[in-house]
């Protein structure tokens, strides 16, 4: 008696394929999930050790200096500007400010480009677990670790964590690395312009100096330096120190003159104006020079009124500070 060949038909081997992909990459998703939930739980008590912009800066060669500082020593007004200067509405979003989504989509869509409606959690979210750079997988990720930072940090975390990982400068993150940079000393004590001048330079670290800052840093600068005194008035960081003693406002010390500025060769002395992308506010033009060969001699120069030859301080920037780091 001949036997019967026991074969599988066609049709039935492609859906036990079918099934069996499908079943792989439901446990390769499931694990995936799993392993952000685990992560967020974990960095909601240790600080994370790296991140993809700082494996950047090692892989090309600018180094890696940061010091962890946390929100009980840090100083207030570095918080404060902050929130003045990236997101007013920290305090009172779940993580997504809808307003500046929306006007960012219609500014987009009429061929305008402004900085977008990132707000500080969607910034930290990116910085911690993600990549720099756009895209819509991306801002999709971005959005579930949002969530998920919302929900299992709270925005004390959340500032912390921001305030520790975002880039001040080449190879430097975190608020206490860049006022360590920039002005030799720590961030526990921090003047008002010291720490708006960090977080005028958050937008474009690698192309803006915190150091005697021209141009529009300068002036982005001490308009988050007047928000700092809205956002004490406000209480618009009340939700970062809700339930905790916040620190003692102190006198920062002197600042110190460093050596030359690590990752100095990458950077120039005056920072360029920023990308319309990402500043919308137009850099003002030089005034024009003084007329030259002018037939009337100067003046006679009087005590406490500026000559031609020595213009307004008011009209012509101080000259460079020496590096500091």
């Amino acid at each position: 008696m001949a036997k019967i060949a026991k074969t599988i038909p066609t049709y039935k081997r492609r859906r036990r394929n079918r099934r069996g992909f499908l079943g792989w990459l439901w446990r390769i998703l499931m694990g995936l999930f799993l392993l952000s939930i685990l992560l967020v739980l974990v960095y909601r008590f240790v600080p994370p050790p790296i991140t993809a912009t700082m494996v950047g800066d090692v892989a090309a060669g600018r180094g890696l200096k940061k010091d962890w500082m946390s929100l009980d020593e840090m100083d207030r007004d570095m918080v404060r500007a902050a929130i003045g200067a990236e997101d007013s509405k920290f305090c009172r979003h779940n993580g997504f400010d809808i307003e500046a989504i929306e006007d960012a989509m219609k500014r987009n869509a009429s061929g305008g480009r402004i900085r977008g409606g990132s707000t500080i959690s969607q910034q930290t979210a990116k910085n911690v677990f993600l990549w720099q750079g756009g895209g819509y997988f991306r801002k999709g990720v971005e959005a579930y670790f949002t969530f998920l930072i919302e929900h299992l940090w709270g925005k004390r975390r959340i500032m912390e964590v921001y305030l520790n990982v975002a880039e001040t400068g080449i190879g430097t993150y975190g608020a206490n690395a860049g006022a360590e940079r920039y002005f030799g000393h720590d961030a526990s004590a921090l003047s008002a312009t010291e720490a708006a001048r960090i977080a005028a330079i958050l937008p474009l670290p690698k192309k803006r100096g915190a150091i005697a800052p021209k141009g529009f840093t300068r002036r982005y600068g001490n308009t988050i330096a007047a928000r700092i005194g809205q956002v004490r008035r406000d209480g618009l960081d009340a939700c970062v120190y809700a339930g905790s003693v916040p620190p003692k406002d102190k006198a920062p010390p002197p600042s110190k003159v460093q050596r030359e500025l690590p990752g100095a060769e990458y950077e120039t002395a005056t920072p360029p104006p920023p990308e319309a992308s990402v500043d919308e506010t137009p850099v003002e033009e030089a005034p024009p020079a003084a007329v030259e060969n002018e037939a009337v001699a100067p003046p006679e120069p009087v005590p406490g009124e500026p000559t031609e030859a020595t213009p307004p301080a008011s009209d012509q920037p101080p000259p460079p500070a020496e590096p500091r780091q």
